[in-house]
């Protein structure tokens, strides 16, 4: 069951300043440690970019979740700050209590994965995917006990 959205992901130019700037500016607190990925074939699967090479962190703040990328690899193919007709988040993620059968819900609902199976990471089970317009949505199944589930906001 579709439980709502758990986070939006952010692509930054400079991820160690947008952390100060949410966490000091905005109130935010950094989930785990911030993480990072290159020649990762299972991340490259989720993302579904070739070669993917990145820095992140996820930042919680009352019952929001944020989650900061710097791609390193591939460059991004815009540098310029958009306005609000332009597109701009990379992406909102989903939550869901059971990937494997939301999957074939949204995807009779017009949901692109390609032929990509989700990937268990063992503390999430996530794929992204396209609408039928071509955003970007992720669907995340959070493990218990990870420490990101949304029971976790407002705690």
């Amino acid at each position: 069951m579709i439980r709502g959205i758990h986070h939006t992901g952010i692509h930054c130019h400079d991820i160690d300043r947008m952390i100060r700037f949410y966490r000091d500016g905005l109130g935010f607190e950094i989930v785990g440690e911030p993480f990072g990925w290159e020649n990762e074939p299972l991340l490259d699967q989720i993302v579904d970019l070739k070669d993917s090479a990145a820095r992140g962190a996820m930042m919680r703040a009352g019952t929001c979740y944020i989650e900061l990328f710097q791609y390193a690899n591939p460059a991004p193919r815009n540098t310029q700050a958009l306005t609000a007709a332009d597109k701009g988040y990379t992406h909102i993620c989903i939550d869901t209590d059971n990937i494997a059968e939301d999957m074939p819900k949204l995807i009779a609902a017009g949901m692109d994965f390609g032929t990509r199976e989700f990937v268990d990471m063992g503390h999430v089970r996530t794929l992204y995917g396209r609408d039928p317009e071509g955003n970007l949505i992720e669907v995340q199944q959070c493990m218990p006990g990870n420490g990101m589930e949304l029971g976790d906001l407002g705690r």
